[in-house]
């Protein structure tokens, strides 16, 4: 019967995105004719051209393979989930690429799309596998599908309340991607909290054996090569993103180092493992998200990603078993420490960032950071505020949907 559902709905799925795309979806009608044929809707080149190649082949390479493997973590759910993984990933870029643009792109009753539409889609995707690895082994491929197809419109709607209604600058989406996945998954994991299955003992992270080592290891080498784009992949200019993958770099390395410092400390290894490593990557990356391509400097980048690599473990040790035990969330990933809190700080830093926002500091730069300062509609105190009153809205959607989704 599970195995019927599953079919079934995987069926109608996809069926309702072929009858939605055949509708509506065509590829940007913009496009040089010497170089297209006029039987073709070729994309809209000259905006897509900068994310064709190395932007939106990194960012999708990012969210298939480094979150395929990173749930495989755990021997008993690892490998289904992997599997899962990828059907996730398969339904919810279509969803998403339907959703955004029907927020970001309609026109006269059609939808075009471009490049650019499928790195926004892979955005998306990426907060969905963040939310499933709250909620790992303990909802089947049905319930993850479901959950797919409301947090992806709930996801949309608070990136398009942020950053086109508000004028947010998230470049890298520390709260459009990190936080609301994060806590999104974690109030489904609330909702979803069974006190009789509460006896049975959590397989931890420490117990692992050497294939999940082995998967561990494979994800956290894709983590260091493709994070960076996928932090600067919203942005045309080649020399705006320039600051955006420095910065990350350098708070990925801070924050690997601060995990050789404290899980010592903390556990009885000499060295850390492999998936501890995995997560300081990740946490160092996501409090680059909204603060990367902001005048951060480098020093500035690695004591962040130094901090957020102290934090990270920290939570893992304690905050994780009071929120099991508390307030009964059952964290499989620990998103919250990896995703949610890096998230949080990475959306404060780069608020507090916003107070440089003056063409003093940034020159040429703050029309493509701050447009709305730049051109003078808007002040460096009301960018402040928006910033911070983004966060906020965000733990607000995501708790709320993932309450109605759960």
């Amino acid at each position: 019967a599970s195995r019927l559902r599953l079919s079934g709905l995987c069926f109608f799925l996809q069926v309702l995105n072929i009858l939605l795309f055949a509708v509506f979806v065509r590829y940007s009608p913009e496009s040089s004719p010497g170089q297209c044929p006029p039987q073709l809707n070729c994309s809209q080149r000259n905006q897509d051209s900068g994310f064709q190649q190395p932007r939106f082949q990194d960012v999708h390479i990012q969210v298939l393979l480094s979150f395929g493997l990173l749930v495989a973590f755990l021997s008993r759910y690892g490998p289904g989930s992997a599997v899962i993984s990828i059907l996730i990933i398969a339904f919810a870029i279509q969803w998403a690429v339907l959703i955004q643009v029907f927020f970001y792109f309609f026109l006269n009753g059609k939808i075009y799309v471009g490049a650019q539409s499928m790195v926004s889609a892979d955005f998306c995707t990426t907060a969905v596998l963040i939310s499933t690895g709250a909620v790992l082994g303990r909802a089947n491929p049905v319930q993850m599908l479901l959950l797919a197809l409301l947090e992806v419109t709930l996801c949309t709607l608070n990136e398009y309340i942020l950053l086109s209604l508000m004028g947010v600058s998230d470049s890298g989406r520390s709260l459009t991607v990190h936080t609301f996945g994060a806590y999104f998954g974690l109030m489904v994991s609330r909702v979803l909290y069974q006190p009789r299955k509460d006896k049975r003992k959590r397989e931890k992270r420490q117990d692992m054996g050497h294939q999940t080592d082995v998967f561990a290891v494979i994800g956290t080498i894709y983590l260091w090569i493709f994070w960076p784009s996928f932090t600067s992949a919203t942005t045309v200019h080649d020399n705006a993103n320039n600051w955006a993958v420095l910065n990350t770099y350098f708070s990925l390395v801070a924050s690997t180092v601060a995990t050789f410092i404290l899980s010592p400390v903390l556990y009885e290894e000499s060295t850390p493992r492999m998936v501890q490593i995995q997560d300081a990557t990740l946490a160092g990356m996501a409090v680059m998200g909204m603060a990367g391509e902001m005048l951060v400097t480098p020093f500035g980048a690695l004591i962040a990603g130094f901090l957020v690599g102290l934090i990270s473990p920290l939570g893992f040790r304690f905050f994780t078993p009071v929120l099991h035990s508390r307030l009964k969330i059952q964290d499989t990933c620990g998103v919250h420490n990896i995703h949610g809190l890096p998230g949080i700080l990475g959306a404060l830093l780069g608020t507090l960032l916003t107070l440089m926002a003056t063409a003093d500091t940034y020159g040429d730069r703050l029309e493509l950071v701050f447009p709305l300062v730049a051109q003078g509609s808007r002040t460096v105190t009301d960018q402040v505020l928006i910033q911070l009153g983004a966060l906020p809205l965000t733990l607000l959607l995501a708790t709320l949907g993932g309450w109605l989704t759960g």
